[in-house]
């Protein structure tokens, strides 16, 4: 007998899942049942307790009342004492004194001796009763002798009744004999309670049991007692939800040893829940009202993680129920569309195949899949027999139909051993597919052979007739200096840099082109880059920086003129690319490969967009760049990667929009080892740098340094040190033996006769400019130093002024440098003068001319001139006191 299988319907699930999210929510809501009722039943105990308490406190309230009544009082009827003393807080108002404190008591209204003892005897008497108690407890007493009003209580009733003149104590004291006295008049109620009350002052909770008790021939006696409830109901049951009222209900007699359950009742008043209980003996009943919404929060708060876990169990069972009968139980209606779309897609993918594809069930002799192919050889071939035969010969074969030769290739079925799988291929059509595709690769090859020939005769015959037409316009701009002229020569300069690159590139992609590799000076090449970027620069407004960290004499092997190519087209393409700001070029080596050269060139243009970056890969890809001069060409970067590729190194390009291009370009060149020289070519040479730009100076101070020649600052120069030449880039602080460095001077330029202008980014400019300058200090000072020194000493011993010259000169120099350092220029300038008038009287040429160009410096407040000035001053005044003691 077959084992009975649940069969997995989509019924059968959603019934399924329908019974369990029922049973999930009777679950829940048997959970909140049996947690409302606990609730319920809490409350009702707590209730049983609470009305059994008031009842014993009621039940021992009645017994001290009689007791103050029957014993106290009485005893004390007609009884006086001299001990007793009494206070007058206000009229008709007086205050027991008395030693054990726990209680106080007043006397209100009339009263004679015997009420003293009477109130002394009560407030003992509670003193004891209520000696371990915390709560606020007050008793009244309404005497029918004298009508007077006795209150005892624990609280501080004297300073209570004598601080305030209307204060709550008279207040409570009216309300309690206004009720008495209506107790009093009502004979046929001796005994009655008051509704829940609060001290508003204490947050105490109470209810008053007021007695009454009738004496013949005067007034009715009655005794009230403030019995507090908060030390009896539980701190999780507000005391604003209680009440005490009327019992309606009638209780019968003996019921204090019935269940707690049945003295307590619920019932619902809209929109509260009320739990009732009756106190036994009394016509009173205890209420606690509960809103519907704290029940709902206090359930909630109990039952909050199994609520959550049921919840989620059912969002869980929905999920599953809804996903299951998407993905796999629907009903199939859609099922049939799916299958026929299937298989017309299987039909349309075997059909468009270019190979025979036969499928054949062997079991039941049909054919399962078949193209036209397949169903042309069927008839011709015999299935049987290819199997045996394939499987000699690793399940491929050939065999001929019709004169067409076929490959016909078997596999079996993993799934069904009985179906085969027949793959036939057109052998004689694959032939003259592959002899096609010969032909036209040949025919691709030989069309690449033509454009690359094409290319580099074309290249070959432009690259003369432009280079004459560059030497022309070259010419005619020497002697004719036209703006067309220019703009001519730089559109013949860019269209031949455009064929270069065209035969380079086209060298390269033959591969006809190697690297020429020999020694050569670096700084040398990035002085002609200078040179040749000069114009576009200039023209363009633009800052050119050419940082060499390296030593200018540093000679390295590598293909000269393929990097000058590199660095002139990225250098040209970055220039197009930047309208205003500067292109830097830094040149460096890292610590650990001395043999790689690192090349970095950054611009502020506009940034490289994504087509153009892609011309990295293929030439003239994306739009490049153009400024109003001329357009970047589309080659460059291919060209350039190819090129770095070939030096042994590669190119990075990376660019941020409106930011600017970063060209970093990494490549093998070795350096040469070089002779050790023993002296550098300015070495002994002191230069006073006053460079106002921060890069500049570091280049400048670099290439100094690297020549041997000692650097100082107007800051780190010190009193009486001597400068060679000064080199600054301001042309307002240019003294004598001074070079002004500049970015556009296409090498130097004199600008007087100890004064040159010379580009701080061409080295060799810089250092044939420092030579000449050096050149004409050294020959001037061979000429006239003792000339001028003979001359002015003969001035000053033939005037006769010498003492006078040693005595006040020397403390006017001092003057000098003390006034230039507090920076007083009102002094400084008097003393420049005064000395000026000496130098001047005694016909001293050199000192009157050094004063003069110092009162020059001091009215523009320059500080390192003033102070240059002040120790040319000074070695002055000492070469003449040393020749003056000779």
């Amino acid at each position: 007998m077959l084992a009975y299988k649940f069969p997995l319907t989509s019924g059968n699930v959603t019934r399924f899942f329908a019974l369990f999210i029922l049973m999930l929510l009777l679950a829940s809501g048997f959970m909140i049942h049996n947690s409302v009722n606990a609730w319920l039943t809490e409350k009702r105990y707590a209730m049983a307790d609470i009305t059994h308490a008031m009842q014993k406190r009621i039940d021992t309230y009645r017994f001290a009342t009689w007791q103050i009544y029957e014993n106290l009082a009485a005893n004390a009827a007609g009884s006086a004492s001299n001990s007793l003393q009494e206070t007058r807080l206000r009229p008709d108002v007086y205050y027991l004194e008395k030693t054990r404190r726990k209680t106080e008591a007043l006397i209100f209204g009339s009263h004679d001796s015997g009420t003293l003892d009477m109130t002394l005897r009560m407030s003992n008497y509670l003193d004891t009763l209520w000696g371990a108690e915390n709560s606020t407890w007050s008793m009244y007493f309404l005497n029918g002798q004298d009508n007077s009003m006795i209150l005892v209580s624990t609280l501080p009733l004297k300073d209570m009744a004598s601080r305030y003149k209307e204060s709550a104590i008279s207040n409570i004291v009216e309300a309690r004999r206004a009720e008495m006295l209506q107790q009093a008049n009502a004979l046929d109620e001796r005994e009655s309670f008051s509704p829940l009350r609060r001290f508003t002052w204490q947050n105490d909770h109470y209810f008053t049991v007021r007695t009454t008790f009738n004496q013949p021939g005067h007034l009715a006696t009655v005794v009230a007692f403030d019995l507090p409830v908060n030390d009896i109901i539980p701190l999780n049951m507000p005391l604003e939800n209680f009440q005490l009222k009327q019992d309606t209900t009638p209780v019968a007699e003996g019921d204090d040893n019935q269940d707690s359950s049945s003295s307590t009742r619920i019932s619902w008043v809209n929109p509260n829940i009320e739990i009732a209980g009756s106190l036994a003996s009394t016509p009173l009943q205890l209420v606690y009202r509960v809103p519907i919404t704290g029940l709902v929060v206090d359930t909630l708060h109990n039952l909050l993680w199994p609520l959550l876990a049921n919840l989620a169990l059912l969002l869980m069972s929905l999920a599953g129920l809804f996903l299951l009968r998407q993905q796999s139980l629907r009903p199939s209606e859609n099922q049939s569309a799916e299958l026929e779309s299937l298989r017309l897609l299987n039909e349309e993918i075997v059909g468009t195949l270019p190979v025979g594809l036969l499928v054949y069930d062997f079991a039941n002799n049909r054919t399962i899949i078949s193209n036209k192919i397949a169903e042309h050889l069927l008839p011709h071939l015999n299935l049987q027999k290819i199997i045996n035969m394939s499987d000699q010969h690793q399940g491929v074969l050939q065999a001929t139909v019709n004169n067409e030769v076929y490959e016909i290739r078997h596999a079996r079925s993993m799934i069904s051993p009985n179906t085969q799988v027949f793959m036939m291929r057109d052998q004689d059509r694959e032939l003259l597919v592959n002899k096609k595709l010969q032909k036209a690769q040949q025919v691709l090859d030989k069309n690449h052979q033509s454009r690359q020939q094409l290319l580099q005769n074309l290249g070959h015959a432009l690259q003369r007739p432009l280079a004459e037409v560059i030497s022309s316009l070259q010419a005619l701009a020497e002697t004719q200096p036209a703006e067309q002229v220019h703009s001519s020569l730089e559109a013949s300069q860019a269209l031949s840099r455009l064929v270069d690159d065209i035969v380079l590139l086209n060298q390269l992609e033959t591969l006809d082109w190697a690297p020429d590799a020999g020694s050569f000076n670096l700084q040398s090449l990035l002085d002609e880059l200078v040179i040749e970027l000069l114009p576009a620069t200039r023209r363009k407004g633009l800052t050119l920086m050419i940082a060499n960290q390296r030593s200018s004499d540093e000679t390295r092997f590598g293909d000269r003129r393929a990097i000058g190519k590199i660095l002139s087209t990225l250098l040209h393409y970055a220039v197009t690319t930047t309208t205003w700001g500067r292109v830097s070029v830094t040149v460096s080596a890292p610590e650990d490969r001395q043999d790689r050269l690192s090349i970095e060139i950054v611009d502020t243009g506009a940034g490289l967009s994504a087509d153009e970056m892609s011309n990295t890969d293929f030439p003239y890809l994306g739009e490049t760049h153009q400024d109003r001069y001329g357009q970047a060409s589309g080659m460059a970067f291919f060209l350039c990667k190819q090129l770095c590729k070939q030096l042994g190194g590669h190119l990075e390009i990376s660019a941020s929009p409106d930011i600017g291009t970063r060209y970093s370009i990494q490549l093998h060149a070795p350096v040469e080892p070089q002779l050790d020289q023993e002296e550098k070519l300015l070495e002994g040479v002191n230069a006073l740098i006053d460079i106002t730009v921060d890069d500049v100076r570091k280049i400048v101070v670099h290439q100094l340094e690297d020549w041997g020649a000692n650097c100082i600052t107007p800051d780190e120069r010190f009193s009486g040190q001597e400068h060679d030449v000064l080199v600054t880039d301001d042309p307002e602080r240019l003294t004598p033996w001074s070079l002004l460095l500049v970015g556009d001077e296409p090498g130097f330029s004199q600008i007087s006769s100890n004064q040159y202008r010379v580009n701080f980014n061409i080295g060799s400019a810089m250092q044939d400019a420092l030579l000449t300058l050096i050149e004409q200090q050294l020959a001037q000072d061979g000429l006239d130093d003792g000339n001028a020194e003979q001359q002015d000493t003969a001035q000053l011993f033939a005037s006769g002024y010498f003492q006078l010259f040693v005595d006040t000169v020397p403390d006017d120099v001092k003057r000098l440098y003390n006034e230039a350092a507090n920076r007083d220029f009102n002094a400084l300038a008097q003393t420049a003068h005064r000395l000026k008038g000496v130098f001047a009287m005694l016909n001293l040429l050199p000192g009157k001319q050094l004063c003069e160009t110092l009162e020059h410096h001091i009215q523009q407040c320059d500080d390192s001139n003033i102070k240059n000035t002040t120790s040319e001053v000074d070695n002055y005044v000492n070469e003449l006191l040393q020749q003056g003691n000779q």
